[in-house]
């Protein structure tokens, strides 16, 4: 297999950037980078960590996911119109009470996180068809395949992500086509950063005192918490993406965290849905001690495993 161009989204910061980078740096250079973004006047820090394989293994062009001209131009601008490997990363995230959310902030989430790849694919499938050749990898979450506390329309787009993959994958095998789902469990980058900052200053009149008080003291430092003892890096994740990437084999779905896979386990386990809704609901407001401390455990283990 020759060179292979990548097309990656979301390129100014946090996953995408990383994954760029990284695949831009390979040392057996096997990739042809275009790392792209909305705001093409926030590629300084893409351009510091690409280096010296800046505009020779990796190029930075302009595209806004929720713009079909804006894709379709970039596309356009490549040689042969040729995507080999789209690795969809582009999103927004959201938190926070349900009431306290306007209809048109959550249809510009979906905008971005689902219809954002929907017009992708649109965009880069049927030249992957032609050629019998390609991989879709897709940047989704392990809230993707089981909702979380606070996080009711984030979750809901990844679980839209998922359901359109795991149905285009069986189309899209028959033009050797592959397609991979990432599923990246709390990753501390400038993405999460902001979303917890945004959730300093949300208007709670919308809901009851009590929904708001579970929120603010249990959870947003519960929440941190999980991201001190479970979080990876951007470039882990961007390290988890190669791999996949390079696979003959490529999975369907790929958990980049394997000390957050006991809790999407739960869900599996029961097909009713009990067991992980009582589980996460005793572990939230009743059992706070077996919370931390099956945290510092994950913690211990992520630390000990870092060390070989």
């Amino acid at each position: 297999m020759g060179t292979r161009r990548v097309l990656v989204t979301g390129c100014s910061s946090g996953i995408g950037l990383a994954v760029a980078a990284r695949l831009a740096k390979d040392e057996l250079r096997r990739f042809k980078v275009v790392a792209t973004m909305r705001d093409l006047g926030k590629r300084g820090p893409l351009e510091k960590a690409a280096g010296d394989s800046l505009n020779k293994t990796l190029e930075i062009k302009q595209l806004d996911a929720c713009s079909e001209s804006s894709i379709r131009e970039c596309v356009n601008s490549l040689q042969d119109r040729r995507v080999d490997v789209l690795v969809n990363n582009a999103g927004l995230g959201m938190i926070g009470p349900l009431e306290c959310q306007s209809i048109d902030a959550r249809k510009e989430l979906f905008d971005t996180n689902f219809f954002g790849l929907a017009r992708l694919v649109k965009e880069v499938l049927p030249d992957m068809k032609r050629r019998q050749s390609g991989h879709i990898v897709v940047m989704s979450s392990v809230m993707g395949t089981q909702g979380l506390l606070f996080n009711d329309v984030y979750s809901a787009s990844k679980f839209a992500v998922e359901g359109f993959c795991e149905s285009l994958a069986v189309q899209a095998l028959k033009f050797n086509i592959k397609t991979t789902l990432v599923e990246p469990g709390p990753v501390v980058t400038e993405f999460e950063r902001k979303v917890y900052e945004d959730a300093e200053s949300i208007d709670f009149s919308g809901t009851d005192k009590e929904t708001a008080k579970i929120f603010r003291e249990i959870y947003l430092p519960y929440s941190k918490k999980i991201f001190a003892s479970l979080g990876q890096t951007p470039e882990e994740v961007a390290e988890q993406t190669v791999k996949v990437i390079t696979d003959k084999e490529p999975p369907l779905r790929h958990q980049t965290n394997r000390l957050y896979m006991p809790m999407t386990a739960l869900k599996h386990a029961d097909p009713t849905g009990r067991l992980p809704l009582d589980s996460f609901y005793k572990m939230t407001f009743k059992h706070d001690k077996v919370f931390n401390a099956t945290l510092a455990m994950l913690h211990l283990l992520k630390r000990i495993g870092g060390k070989k």
